[in-house]
This record gives structure tokens, sequence and C-alpha cells, in this order.
């Protein structure tokens, strides 16, 4: 009997040794499962980390962190422009999305309105539809446009433009240089050629635009095109309009240069300017203000255009016109409708605080308008 009880015992003991032993296998065995399966979660999520949509990002793949966070891919904004302190046209202009463009333009077309509506700059922001201001308009009637001419800011190409569009010439390249500010010969007519009647319809009915640029880096350019480098030997402006100039503003009157850009400043900034401007005629429209030539409180403009951002605007101004599918806008080249402080400063190194304050005085309008910022480096 006591050899059966240690018999059992014995079995037992076996059978509980043995139900410990398949139990201690089976949890190693479910160990290693779950092992298993974290170890091909790590790689899978290392592969989808790793190889990414080549169509989303590009062909190089920049390093990534592994997050325990899998983060939903982002929609990509085309990357904001920014701008120096000194320049900041109205509204944001975006690289290669057109579809931001109609926000800034409203915004730089509502700015307007409401410097238009400010009754202490009314003198500065008002002016008459005259003759000079029609004598200034370019007409398109085939594609119904008109362009106002803002000398100094690109508008030799868009002269060229509407050259095509009218059919004088099939495309820009064959256009020659001779012919493109030959209003006899260039097949642009005025919207001053006519009627009363006819104008007032087409300036209702046209889409209508200009170009504009930071206002003092404008008048360096005109000084220099026109005084300095004059490269389609006009002889008048150093003949005739520099010595006038100089015999009324220069004060050093033992110097014998040509006309410096102090004497320039001086007789822009006085107010009782326009007995020259009389003697200069149609020459003035490269310095006077952008008021004086395209009157933009008392014509509804469709489209103003930034020169500093003419890379978009000026595919947008032929989208918008219609006219994207006829004719592009000539090469830019790159960086020459950056606004460049540098060169701004150091044409106005030397002249009086006074001066210089006079002549922003003229132009404060064409500042106000069109969002450029007041250029407080030189006044203070």
């Amino acid at each position: 009997m006591e050899e059966q009880r240690s018999t059992w015992r014995e079995g037992s003991n076996n059978l509980i040794w043995l139900m410990s032993d398949n139990m201690h296998h089976q949890w190693l065995l479910l160990a290693a499962c779950f092992w298993v399966i974290f170890m091909f979660m790590v790689a899978s999520k290392f592969i989808t980390l790793t190889f990414k949509d080549p169509d989303g990002y590009g062909a190089k793949q920049e390093p990534l962190i592994l997050t325990a966070v899998t983060k939903v891919e982002e929609a990509r904004v085309p990357e904001e422009k920014h701008w120096t302190k000194e320049f900041q046209p109205t509204g944001k202009a975006f690289t290669g999305n057109l579809l931001h463009h109609p926000l800034v333009h409203m915004e730089r077309l509502e700015l307007l309105r409401n410097v238009c509506r400010d009754t202490a700059l009314r003198n500065l922001s008002h002016t008459a539809v005259s003759k000079f201001v029609l004598d200034r308009i370019f007409v398109c009637d085939k594609h119904k446009i008109l362009f106002c001419q803002t000398p100094k800011v690109g508008n030799t190409q868009w002269k060229k433009v509407l050259i095509v569009l009218n059919g004088a010439y099939s495309s820009i390249d064959e256009i020659p240089e001779s012919i493109v500010h030959d209003h006899e010969k260039n097949g642009l007519p005025r919207l001053s050629s006519f009627s009363d009647s006819e104008i007032k319809k087409r300036l209702n009915l046209y889409f209508k635009f200009f170009i504009v640029r930071d206002p003092f880096e404008r008048l360096i350019s005109a000084f220099k095109d026109k005084f300095v480098h004059n490269p389609r030997f006009e002889p008048w402006y150093r003949h005739e309009i520099a010595p006038s100039i100089i015999r009324k503003y220069r004060r050093n009157r033992m110097e014998t240069k040509g006309l410096q850009f102090e004497d320039f400043v001086r007789y822009l900034g006085d107010p009782n300017h326009r007995w020259l401007d009389v003697q200069f005629g149609d020459h003035i429209i490269h310095w006077v203000t952008y008021v004086e030539l395209c009157a933009p409180c008392e014509i509804t403009y469709s489209v103003i255009g930034h020169h500093e951002t003419l890379e978009d605007d000026a595919p947008y101004i032929l989208k918008a016109a219609g006219i994207d599918r006829l004719v592009s806008y000539p090469t830019i080249p790159p960086g020459i409708t950056v606004y460049n402080k540098t060169k701004v400063e150091r044409y106005f190194s030397g002249i009086s605080k006074r001066d210089i304050r006079r002549l922003y005085a003229r132009f404060e309008g064409d500042f106000k308008l069109f969002g450029y910022r007041v250029p407080d480096f030189l006044l203070n």
C-alpha cells in the first residue's frame, strides 16, 4: 500500500514537472512570437518612413527621424517671398501659384481706393484725365486692352507685347528696337486719338493696367538713362534739359560737371517745378508721378503690377487679360527687378535732408497709393 502511494506521488511529481516544463516552452514560444511580430512592425515602419512617394517629394530624400506618431501628409504651399523691410509690396506674392494672385491684386486695388478717398492726400492723388494722361495710354482694340505707360518700369517690354497683339509683328523677337518707341510706326494707337465717346467706351469696357516701382528708385533709373548713359542717343536731355536744371538749381556755381543727381532732386522737389516742366514738354514723362501719368484715382484700373514682383505679375496680367496663350512677356534677367537699397543710399548720400524731404513731399502720393514704405532711412 505504502509502495503504491510512493509510486503515485512520484508520478504526480513527474506530471507537474512535465506540465511546468511544457508551460515554460510555451511562454518562450509566445515571447519569441511577440518578438518576431515586434521586429516586423519596426521594420515595416522604417520602410514606410524611408521610402516616400517620389512624386510627392522628389527623387532626393532627406534624412527622416522615426517617431511613434504617423503624421498626415500636408498639402505643399508655395514658399512665400520675403522682402526687405524697406520694400514690401502690397499683399503677398507666391511663386508658381497664380491662384493666390487675385487676392494680392484685390488688396492693391483696395489700398488704392482707400488712399484716393483720403482728403488729406487729395492734391497728391488726384489729377484730371487730360490729353497728357490720354497720350500715355496705348490701345489694343483687338483684345480690348488699355496700357498706361509709366517709363523706367519695364514699359518697353509691354509695348512689344501690345505690338504683337495688334498684329504688326508675329513675335516679340521680330520687333526692331528702333520701332518700339516710334509711335508712327509701331502700330500702337494712343487713347487720345479717339473721340470723346470712343474714349469713354474704352475706359468703361476694356481691361486696363499699368506697372509701378519704388518711386525713388525709378527716379534714379530715369536720371541714369537720360543724363548719364543715354543709350538711345537723345541729345536734348543733356544739351537742353540738363543745362536748364543746372542754371536754376546748382548751388556750387564753380562746379563744371554735367547734371548731378543732387541738381535733379532739387528740381523735382521744388514746388515751383512746373514752369520748367512746361519748357521740357513730354520729356518729363520719365520722372513725373504715376498720378500725373495715369490718373489712378480717376480711371478704374483692372490690375496694377509691381516691378519688384514682375516675375509673378506679368504672367498674371496676361492671364487676367485673356492673352496668356497668344503672347508671353519677354524673359526677365535674374535680379533685375529686386529693390536695391544700397544703390538708393549711394545716390542720395550727400544730398541734404531738406531736399530729400521736399522730394518725398511731391512723391508721397505714389508711395501711399501703391503700398511702398516711407524711406525713413533717407528722411531721418
